[in-house]
């Protein structure tokens, strides 16, 4: 029986796993306003200092527990299906959950639990051979942080949704606060921006409507490189950066997803409790997302950084003097095919914003740093032969449907480096 037909980010809402428009972020944070609640008063608290806490707002909440000097770090997150590949958007789910500890420079998480909905639209068939990749792919993105998962909840929906609950008991000095930024710091990178647009382009080579609308500016190879690239970018976790920023001293952090580098560095900047603002002067993009969205009069927003991201990179506050050598560790062949990093703006004196200048740097970012990773086969229309949509074969290795299709190598072609 032929499951050809299906594609996974067909059981997902129109317009795929996040709009090119998203709801204002005031709105959603005023949703959730009624839950926050002020610290205790010191009298109330054994030795008159509270501990520190965080609450609604960002990557994760600090609960201080009745046992002396440790908090409950905790996150949730779950999403639509970005990737064609069932697999892939396992680790990817996995990753952006676990992306919230780590934008507090936690490395370790206690338990996790998987959020699943399976869409009613599937067939049994498809079920029983997507859901099982997609759940691999969680747990071993969760075992390669560190953890397992323990339990979770599943239900039957319209559409695909996975994510999970990520939990960790900490003493103070394993998590940083996002508040500590000052004048001088500079911020840092470690994933490029342009996911979203990667996504939504790779859709649209099936879409002759809005593909005639982008072929000018991108050849179809161009298309499937940057998906290829934006799918291991969403998927690599960010627990080296989190690392690092203890190393370096970092200040503060947050990580980049749906409210985009712009939203999200805004939302750090009301954390901080010094009177400053975050000017971001570079802009790191995959290959050709630049030009596509100004092919669509910006439809995307990626340029004015209010693009949903996807498990995006840390954006970290850190000491002038520290700053390129962490861009300089996190390349580092001890952590694995390395990561990039770039230094994108400055923190300075200023009322707790943050803007982008009004014609910032692209840096165009060439390929994600994995070496021996196979490039997207050649695309075509599916036979009857072919199983389903896609399948994880082995480590680095991708086919569009059951059966192999030929490859060829990704040249490990480095990113541009930005340098102040």
């Amino acid at each position: 029986m032929s499951l050809a037909g299906l594609r996974l980010c067909e059981a997902a809402p129109p317009g795929g796993p996040r709009p090119p428009w998203s709801p204002a972020q005031e709105t959603l944070l005023g949703l959730l306003a009624g839950l926050q609640q002020p610290p205790p008063p010191a009298e109330d608290v054994p030795g008159g200092f509270p501990a520190p806490t965080l609450g609604i707002g960002m990557d994760s909440c600090v609960i201080p527990l009745r046992h002396g000097g440790l908090s409950l770090v905790q996150t949730t997150d779950f999403f639509y299906p970005s990737v064609e590949d069932p697999y892939m958007q396992g680790r990817i789910a996995c990753a952006n959950v676990l992306s919230d500890l780590y934008a507090m420079g936690i490395t370790e998480c206690d338990n996790m639990l998987m959020l699943l909905s399976v869409s009613q639209k599937m067939s049994e068939e498809e079920r029983d051979k997507i859901m099982p990749l997609m759940v691999k792919g969680f747990r071993d993105a969760a075992e390669e942080g560190g953890t397992s998962v323990t339990g979770g909840q599943t239900v039957y929906n319209p559409w695909i949704i996975i994510g999970g609950v990520a939990t960790v008991v900490c003493q103070p000095s394993e998590f940083i606060m996002p508040e500590n930024a000052v004048p001088g710091d500079v911020l840092v990178l470690t994933k490029p921006l342009g996911t979203q647009v990667a996504v939504n382009a790779h859709q649209w080579l099936d879409n002759p409507e809005r593909w005639n609308k982008i072929k000018l500016v991108v050849s179809e190879e161009e298309v499937e490189l940057a998906y290829q690239e934006a799918m291991y970018s969403m998927a690599t976790l960010n627990r080296t950066a989190a690392g690092l920023m203890h190393t370096f001293n970092a200040h503060a952090a947050t990580d980049i997803t749906g409210f985009g580098i712009l939203g999200h560095a805004q939302n750090l900047a009301k954390q901080q409790h010094n009177e400053v603002s975050f000017v971001i002067h570079n802009l790191p993009i995959i290959a050709k997302m630049a030009a596509i969205t100004k092919a669509c009069g910006n439809r995307f927003k990626l340029l004015h950084g209010t693009s949903p991201e996807t498990s995006g990179g840390l954006l970290i506050c850190l000491p002038r003097e520290q700053a390129a050598r962490f861009c300089a560790e996190i390349k580092s062949p001890k952590y694995g095919e390395g990561h990039q990093a770039w230094i994108i703006g400055i923190v300075e004196k200023g009322n707790r914003t943050a803007r982008i200048i009004d014609k910032p740097r692209i840096i165009e970012d060439g390929a994600w740093p994995c070496s021996g990773v196979e490039q997207p086969a050649v695309r075509r229309e599916p036979s009857d032969n072919d199983i389903v949509v896609s399948v994880h074969l082995s480590p680095g290795t991708f086919a569009v449907f059951m059966k192999q299709l030929p490859s060829n190598t990704m040249d490990d072609r480095g990113a541009v480096e930005s340098r102040q």
